[in-house]
């Protein structure tokens, strides 16, 4: 059987699933109810001294939307939008201490960890919560940079505010770590263009880890009332925003090389599987909590080994970065792959009655002959949308040889896509690359 267990900033985790901070870790008894439940570690809503932050809470607004940006009504599923106002934990940090305590000792005596966030209202107050974060026994913080609501409440600067900031992110970062002797790790915000940016300037500044990302600011409205839900902007999240916190986490990955812990689009072990082939050992399970209930951790946990054991993943180390690791470094390297086409098994395809493959070819690379769907190895420039696209997997890409290709007749990307003026001039013009004549 698949081992779970993990080791992250010299901290031991049974499995690699951790509640992220959010409502289910504002309540003690929700808290056990997690640990209970087999979770690897749990995220306690961000602790905070600003007043305003902890009155949001106690006036959260929720939507949970379908792809038509309605209400969804009764059972939820994967393809759904998180839309909510919230804010940090609805008592003041210095009331959590005697909770913090008991919860520690309650979640190392089964094997987990509360893990304690933190949002200050001045720099000293993110180093007294921290410091007090630590004197409870916690193992490690996260500084949340990434909340997206205080810049919408009137005269707080925290969360997103402080992490599109470089150097103040950095500023807050190294005072903490300067302070406490516990992993810091920093929650990154998506709202902004220079993340790594951000993420790199935190690890100089002493951080153990980030969290690659907290949610986007979004702004929602409902068509048959011509309001904006919720009042105005708020928080916004869900599965749909997976492959945009992947970037981060693969572009963290490979390119500064420090711990990640995932968040902001997972579901189910699949999506975990996704954060932790990209990088990122811990992933942090929010949103599908509160809409599926602490129950469905268990189902997340054991979908996760099931899936190591009947891939052969022996441990999470085997399967830490292995997406990344294979992913090009840009479209040059791209351009340097071997020239693929598609050929279609005649034995499987349903054609003349199915012809979805041949309405998705815009290189004229696939066309009807005599019943069936004739390939045109020339033509096809191997983007895949046919294998992407046919319901009856009866299409498959193959290395196209030199004899397939023709005799130079057709651009030869991998080696001219740089050089040929021709090719660019064509292409600004619009001009299909099947049919760009060397």
């Amino acid at each position: 059987m698949a081992n779970l267990a993990l080791e992250f900033c010299g901290v031991k985790f049974k499995n690699p699933v951790v509640i992220a901070s959010i409502e289910t870790t504002n309540s003690p008894e929700v808290i056990r109810e997690c640990v209970d439940a087999g979770a690897g570690g749990m995220i306690i809503k961000t602790l905070t001294d600003i007043e305003d932050m902890a009155r949001l809470t106690q006036n959260s607004k929720y939507a949970i939307l379908n792809e038509k940006n309605e209400p969804i009504k009764g059972k939820v599923g994967k393809n759904f939008v998180f839309y909510s106002r919230s804010g940090y934990s609805s008592l003041h940090y210095t009331e959590w201490v005697p909770y913090l305590k008991e919860l520690q000792k309650y979640a190392a005596e089964r094997g987990s960890h509360l893990i304690g966030s933190a949002g200050g209202k001045t720099v000293q107050s993110w180093v007294d919560i921290c410091r007090t974060i630590e004197d409870c026994g916690l193992p490690m913080v996260e500084l949340n940079f990434g909340c997206p609501h205080p810049a919408m409440m009137p005269g707080v600067h925290g969360g997103s505010m402080i992490g599109q900031e470089p150097d103040v992110a950095a500023e807050v970062t190294r005072k903490v770590c300067e302070a406490v002797k516990i992993p810091v790790i920093v929650k990154l915000t998506p709202d902004q263009s220079r993340v790594l940016d951000v993420a790199r300037a935190v690890k100089n500044a002493g951080a153990s880890a980030v969290t690659a990302t907290n949610r986007y600011t979004g702004f929602s409205v409902d068509i048959e009332t011509g309001s904006p839900r919720l009042g105005g902007p708020a928080g916004i999240g869900g599965v749909w925003a997976k492959p945009l916190s992947l970037r981060w986490v693969h572009r963290i990955y490979t390119e500064l090389g420090m711990p990640i812990t995932g968040s902001n689009g997972i579901y189910d072990h699949r999506d975990v599987v996704e954060f932790i082939m990209a990088g990122a050992p811990l992933v942090q399970v929010g949103s599908v909590l509160m809409l599926k209930g602490i129950k469905y951790l268990p189902k997340i946990i054991q979908g996760l080994a099931d899936f190591m054991d009947t891939h052969g993943y022996d441990d999470i180390d085997s399967m830490l970065g292995i997406a990344s690791r294979r992913s090009v470094k840009d479209y040059g390297d791209q351009f340097r792959k071997a020239r693929m086409h598609s050929e279609v098994n005649h034995e499987t395809c349903k054609n003349p009655r199915c012809t979805i493959c041949i309405q998705t070819c815009f290189y004229d690379a696939l066309k009807q002959a005599d019943d069936q769907v004739g390939s045109l190895h020339n033509n096809c420039i191997g983007c895949e949308m046919c294998v992407q696209t046919c319901p009856f997997d009866s299409i498959s890409m193959f290395v196209t040889s030199p004899e397939q290709r023709g005799s130079g007749e057709f651009f030869n990307i991998a080696e001219t896509v740089f050089e040929k003026e021709k090719f660019e001039k064509d292409f600004d013009r619009g001009i299909s690359l099947a049919r760009v004549k060397d």
